[in-house]
């Protein structure tokens, strides 16, 4: 049977992604452990302690000799097969559908889709949330490739959604998330920056190592000089008629301005922020993924 193709993962994506590593657990610790392959591969042998079989752990590593005493399922832990979760949390509201050729929401999934694989491809385990005003699907974390598969099925058919509210998003989905482990979101963050750092606090308060990408289409970041333009708000519906020479430097500013904010209250809490840009290859942000 020929292997599944996805819009976001295609073999061409997975070939190019055979020379990084993607360590959740690293990441919560500060760092991104080996972010290329290391030619030194293979698993501790100082065994740690059994715990039960839990949904979405690899049936490999279930300990058969265990199972048939008990009848029960066991893994086998190692000191270093501890592991921590990787929440993905993409925002899908209606502005995200914005962008000439590729929108913002494809760019942001294009990168959840290569984290997804990258968590699973070491037995890790990914969760992922689709969020706009509310928590339109959650899926809890998963190691397994049918896992993964669920995951870039849901993507595909992913469409923009309702008004942005990320600050409401990360409040409703913390009691979800009940392991510590990296967090990384995936937005063009149009909230107030101090609400979501509020949101954000439970989550630095348990441990949690967060990443933020900032998700812009580059004539967010600028207006080009075309004239006098009627502007249609993609969440709102609200409607502007403006000479873009008029406003143009006026809206910079004000970009400018929204983006030192977050950049700061980032720098305050000790989260990673980034500005992702999408005309640029999101591979690129995998660097951003190093303390």
């Amino acid at each position: 049977m020929p292997a599944p193709q996805f819009k976001y993962l295609r073999p061409e994506d997975i070939k190019n992604l055979g020379s990084f590593e993607f360590a959740p657990k690293a990441l919560v610790e500060g760092y991104l452990a080996g972010r290329h392959r290391s030619r030194l591969r293979g698993s501790s042998t100082e065994f740690r302690d059994y715990r039960p079989y839990a949904f979405g752990d690899e049936p490999k590593l279930v300990d058969w000799r265990v199972y048939a005493r008990t009848d029960r399922f066991y893994l086998r832990t190692y000191e270093e097969q501890t592991r921590m979760d990787c929440y993905l949390f993409l925002d899908s509201s209606a502005s995200m559908g914005f962008g000439e050729g590729l929108t913002k929401l494809e760019y942001a999934s294009f990168f959840t889709a290569a984290l997804c694989y990258l968590v699973t491809r070491n037995t890790d385990r990914v969760a992922l949330n689709l969020f706009d005003d509310r928590i339109r699907h959650f899926f809890p974390p998963g190691s397994t490739t049918r896992h993964l598969h669920n995951l870039l099925q849901v993507l595909e058919h992913n469409q923009p959604g309702q008004r942005t509210s990320l600050a409401t998003a990360l409040r409703r989905a913390y009691p979800l998330l009940r392991h510590r482990g990296a967090l990384v979101v995936l937005s063009d963050f149009f909230d107030d920056g101090a609400a979501i750092f509020s949101a954000l606090s439970p989550y630095l308060h348990r441990g949690f190592r967060i990443f933020l990408f900032h998700v812009l289409a580059p004539e967010e970041l600028q207006l080009r000089n075309l004239g006098l333009r009627r502007f249609d708000d993609m969440e709102t519906g609200k409607r502007v008629i403006a000479h873009t020479r008029a406003i143009g430097a006026a809206y910079a500013d004000a970009m400018e301005q929204h983006i030192r904010g977050l950049r700061e209250l980032a720098v305050r809490r000790q989260v990673a922020y980034t500005v992702a840009r999408t005309d640029r290859h999101y591979f690129s942000l995998f660097d951003e993924l190093v303390e």
